[in-house]
């Protein structure tokens, strides 16, 4: 576990002042109100709450600090199934003749029989298969779930546990997915990836239009403030776009200061705008990070698409900042939230700490115009999906 801090960055020169159409054009209000519909029709379902870090922002010399914490989505600890069970379900209600903008899990489900024998692949470090199979699981479908070299096997055993097939292979996260979309074309199966490629977009954006749920719930939390800065993590990119591009869709807003945030060792979008010729380059390798759900060496090609217009910087960090992150989240300053959050879910907030904490980076905190006026919001992905682990690092 290495405790060297690495924080390196890369200002968007090019960062368009005006949202361009791919950023809005699959976040309408109108599919905005579909997702939700669906969600809210999810057994179980309930919002996430947001904590507010007030003595941490006053620690740090901000106004405000928000931090969505996916901790408690479902039995699942972590955003993924949002985006896994809203694709499953438009793709069934697609094929059950329903209507695509306003279907219901009851809906699905009473329709059961006409779909039992779907397989659904992917891979995953973790939390996408453990939707997918969850999602999979109350359906009574079947899932395929392969998983990179490292994985954990906790997480390896909950993927299990929800009855899917799954197992770690000997190749990287990119590797599994290139594997998974095999096995889909031999078998027929159907590939529910979030990364995309030509020729795999649909999935891709229903998976996407997912994740506005959590997004419309925060900002409801927000109690009618508005950010100044969002720190956002990103894998292969699909949650940091899909947020980028529902901010994008807020024209009567400022639009925040969005940054995008990566480890070191798999700093894909990072790596794809040094290159600056406008096209998405990948990170090659082990991955070695203690990240495992942004471990992925190849950008989704729409993410890529919307981040590098839009995202104003690209940051690519060491393991210390999430470890960092773990911390602070979970040892609270007397009477702010305690946040229990994993590896991959806590690295924004370790690294606004750094920025404002840290003499080292504050010529970088002033080049990210974070000021005593700044309102920040983190979203946390995932809570302790590794229990063993985060007690390590958080005790």
């Amino acid at each position: 576990m290495t405790q060297k801090i690495e924080i390196v960055c890369h200002i968007n020169k090019k960062h368009s002042q005006s949202a361009s159409s791919k950023a809005v054009e699959f976040v309408s209000p109108d599919v905005q109100k579909s997702v939700a519909y669906f969600h809210q029709s999810l057994p179980g379902y309930r919002p996430t709450p947001l904590a507010r870090l007030t003595r941490l922002a006053k620690y740090l010399g901000i106004s405000d600090l928000w931090v969505k914490s996916e901790e408690s989505r479902f039995d699942l600890k972590a955003f993924k199934v949002l985006g896994a069970s809203y694709a499953i379900g438009k793709l069934l209600a697609k094929d059950l003749g329903l209507d695509v903008n306003k279907f219901t899990f009851e809906q699905i489900v009473s329709k059961a029989s006409k779909f039992r024998n779907l397989t659904f692949v992917t891979a995953t470090d973790g939390n996408h298969g453990r939707a997918v199979a969850w999602t999979a699981n109350r359906l009574g479908c079947k899932a395929v779930i392969y998983m990179p070299k490292g994985s954990s096997k906790v997480r390896l055993e909950a993927i299990l546990n929800l009855g899917a097939k799954a197992s770690i292979i000997n190749g990287n996260y990119d590797a599994a997915v290139r594997l998974a979309a095999k096995q889909s074309s031999e078998k027929r199966w159907i590939l529910l990836q979030d990364t995309s490629w030509p020729g795999n977009e649909e999935i891709p954006i229903y998976i996407m239009q997912g994740y506005i749920t959590l997004l419309t719930e925060a900002f409801h939390q927000i109690d009618g403030k508005w950010p100044s800065h969002v720190f956002m993590q990103a894998g292969v990119g699909s949650l940091a776009a899909a947020l980028q591009a529902f901010l994008c869709h807020c024209r009567d807003k400022l639009r925040p200061f969005f940054v995008v945030v990566e480890p070191t060792e798999a700093a894909c979008f990072y790596k794809s705008m040094i290159m600056d010729d406008g096209k998405p380059h990948a990170v090659h390798g082990d991955l070695d990070t203690i990240m495992a759900g942004l471990a992925c060496g190849e950008p989704s090609e729409i993410a890529w698409d919307i981040l590098k217009e839009n995202a104003d910087a690209f940051i690519a960090c060491s393991d210390h900042v999430a470890i960092k992150g773990m911390r602070v989240l979970g040892n609270p300053l007397e009477g702010d939230d305690r946040v229990i959050s994993g590896e991959s879910g806590a690295v924004t907030t370790g690294l606004v700490y750094e920025l404002l904490n840290n003499p080292m980076f504050n010529e970088l905190a002033e080049q990210l115009r974070l000021r005593s006026d700044s309102k920040v919001l983190v979203i946390s992905t995932e809570g302790d999906t590794d229990p063993e682990y985060y007690r390590k690092v958080v005790w």
